[in-house]
């Protein structure tokens, strides 16, 4: 590697890693699950970790989802900084409802890009192909420093767009189906391989949530999960990388006694109050992988009509039992650091063991097999922080889970 001196990227200063740095995002880690599978004996390389490292809680962004939150990673700055403030967002210049991965979408640049532009060896290894675009922004592929590939396309990686040609068959494990553990299981094995072979400067592990949709931290299946992920972790350890590991947001039930989704349908609510269609409730969890969602979280956002009395919208809301917080626009950029031409009028947030939905014969929930957990408010904002170097860390919510490059690299350059 040949960097000459510390890099500022987006007001923040990385000093220059002696060994690899690296942060992995265990998607919906909700710290419970750490602490049950430790009890049980199943992660000694995590408890080692926190004990003789770094163990801390911090917040992640809000809403406490997939993107916002692994951009915030990517960029150590929250969304009001590079821009994506949800899975799914209301383009009100085009009218249509779209995804949020297009790297048009993104403002500000990644720490990956600036260290690579720097002249350092950089990977980045995704569960679902939804975020790759977004990490590897302004990356090149030409001179064997960058490698940015996903688990869910890993049979069709080629070395001109990924770094990586079919790295299914170059790490010796068939591509996993997206719903499955083992679409996680094969970013952790990959980033073993990597380091081992590579020896990247710096490298990013996001997974998955599917196994804490679907389970909670005392489950079997999830033990096992996290028991995996140990065995993994031992790997990356004992190869002398400098390493963190966060999460993008938690996880909490959100269902009733009978299993059944617990859902309050705001545009329901808002058809009611204003008129069929009037109002538009955009929630930004919405991905194409919703089977075990449902498109159901915790957060909200809502387009008013122009004559809409906005006051009169939020006191309403906050008479409904399960809504937390109801905000305006300029409310919700001070306090949630958002982009405000990305919001509607109105946000909103429900609590823990609650969802909000648009309206309800909109939902398809048949694909649900188990009682809906989800994420996405201020009760799924806690997640771990553990670096497996002993370091000088606040706790939250000073604490965040996009310092963990900034404190990674801090730990590598030691």
């Amino acid at each position: 590697m040949n960097i000459e001196s510390p890099l500022e990227v987006n007001g923040r200063i990385y000093q220059i890693p002696k060994t690899t740095a690296i942060a992995i995002c265990l998607d919906g880690c909700e710290p419970a699950y750490l602490d049950a599978a430790i009890a049980d004996g199943l992660m000694p390389t995590l408890k080692r970790m926190r004990a003789i490292g770094t163990d801390r809680l911090a917040h992640s962004v809000i809403p406490s989802f997939t993107n916002p939150n692994n951009l915030s990673i990517a960029t150590g700055r929250p969304p009001n900084v590079h821009g994506i403030c949800g899975n799914f967002l209301f383009d009100p210049d085009t009218g249509e409802e779209v995804m949020m991965n297009d790297v048009r979408f993104l403002r500000a640049p990644t720490i990956f890009s600036n260290f690579y532009n720097a002249g350092a060896k950089v990977a980045i290894i995704t569960a679902k192909d939804k975020l790759r675009a977004l990490l590897g922004a302004e990356l090149k592929f030409d001179d064997d420093r960058a490698k940015c590939f996903s688990a869910e396309k890993s049979d069709n990686s080629t070395l001109t767009e990924h770094g990586q040609e079919k790295a299914s068959a170059w790490l010796g494990m068939a591509q996993p189906e997206v719903y499955s553990a083992e679409l996680s299981e094969f970013v952790f094995a990959a980033g073993v391989k990597l380091l081992a072979e590579w020896k990247p400067d710096v490298m990013y592990l996001t997974t998955t949530d599917y196994v804490q949709h679907k389970f909670a931290p005392d489950d079997a299946e999830a033990k096992s999960f996290y028991e995996m992920f140990d065995r993994y972790l031992a790997q990356l350890d004992e190869m002398g990388a400098a390493i963190v590991v966060t999460a993008d947001h938690g996880m909490k039930p959100k269902h009733l006694e009978d299993g059944s989704p617990a859902v309050i349908y705001v545009q329901d609510l808002m058809d009611e109050w204003l008129g069929e269609g009037a109002a538009r409730v955009i929630l930004p969890i919405t991905d194409p992988y919703v089977v075990h969602h449902g498109a159901l979280g915790s957060f909200a956002t809502a387009y008013l009509p122009d004559d809409a009395d906005h006051n009169d919208i939020i006191t309403k809301l906050l008479t409904i039992e399960g809504i937390t917080h109801a905000m305006t626009r300029e409310e919700a950029v001070d306090e949630f650091e958002l982009p405000g031409d990305r919001i509607g009028e109105i946000v909103m947030v429900s609590g823990e063991n609650i969802c909000i939905g648009t309206s309800e014969d909109r939902h398809d929930l048949a694909a649900l097999k188990e009682p809906l957990r989800s994420h996405g408010g201020v009760t799924e904002q806690t997640v771990p922080f553990i670096v497996n170097r002993a370091l000088d860390l606040p706790s939250k919510p000073e604490l965040r889970n996009f310092d963990a490059f900034f404190y990674a690299v801090t730990a590598a350059a030691m």
